[in-house]
């Protein structure tokens, strides 16, 4: 999982394509054209090396000058927030779907695992949703914080743990209905006591390795997604 320290504005996100009283301005077919290509460039880019990764690379990926993708999202952060706004959209319908069309709340929880991993989407969680953070030494986490065991060394660190962050477009709708299957699923006792939505979140976005290869990402995620789904499962006394 890439976290980067990508500045992380709290202004609302323009959309591209929209004018100063909020409609939707048409595109012409050539800039839609464009704009689709960018998007798309986008998201495998910052997919397979994070949102660190630079503007250029996103242009040189769609085939257009840089240029045209800085008249369509003046900063990086505006083009950050369309990717992770729509994939935080997507990873929601997802969770829905699965809390709507199974019964049994193991199955809809690992049904909703599966497929977020499947789509990749857990790639590209909002950085404010996926925030390390460390703890001081001794210092205990914060009633909703979930402890991530050293994912990540650092030298005189103390522990590290993964932080809910909220307050982004989408994040709140995304954190309840996943809320809501993490609980249904603890009710039933077939998920593990401890397991948090900060958790759930933590495996979508590691069970998604980015590999050159789309065979071997497939089956690296799926086996990776199967162990993991066995740590989350309670066990009797």
């Amino acid at each position: 999982m890439h976290v980067q320290d990508t500045h992380w504005s709290a202004a609302p996100l323009a959309s591209a394509g929209r004018t100063g009283g909020g409609r939707a301005a048409p595109l012409r077919v050539d800039a839609q054209r464009n704009l689709e290509h960018v998007l798309r460039a986008a998201r495998e880019v910052f997919g397979e090396l994070g949102y660190g990764a630079p503007m250029e690379d996103v242009a040189r990926r769609a085939r257009v000058g840089v240029g045209t993708v800085y008249r369509r999202f003046p900063s990086k952060d505006v083009l950050v927030r369309r990717i992770a706004e729509e994939e935080t959209a997507r990873l929601t319908e997802q969770a829905r779907t699965a809390l709507g069309q199974e019964d049994e709340p193991w199955s809809a929880l690992s049904r909703f695992l599966r497929t977020s991993v499947a789509s990749g989407a857990g790639r590209l969680l909002p950085p404010q949703v996926l925030r390390v953070g460390v703890a001081e030494e001794g210092g205990a986490p914060a009633a909703d914080e979930a402890r991530v065991p050293q994912q990540r060394s650092q030298a005189g660190a103390g522990e590290l743990r993964l932080v809910d962050g909220g307050g982004e477009p989408g994040t709140a709708a995304l954190l309840e209905v996943v809320g809501r299957l993490v609980e249904r699923a603890r009710a039933a006792g077939e998920l593990r006591a401890d397991v948090s939505v900060s958790d759930v979140l933590l495996v979508i976005a590691t069970a998604a390795p980015s590999l050159p290869d789309a065979a071997q990402q497939a089956a690296a995620s799926a086996r990776l997604l199967d162990i993991l789904l066995e740590g989350l499962r309670s066990r009797p006394a």
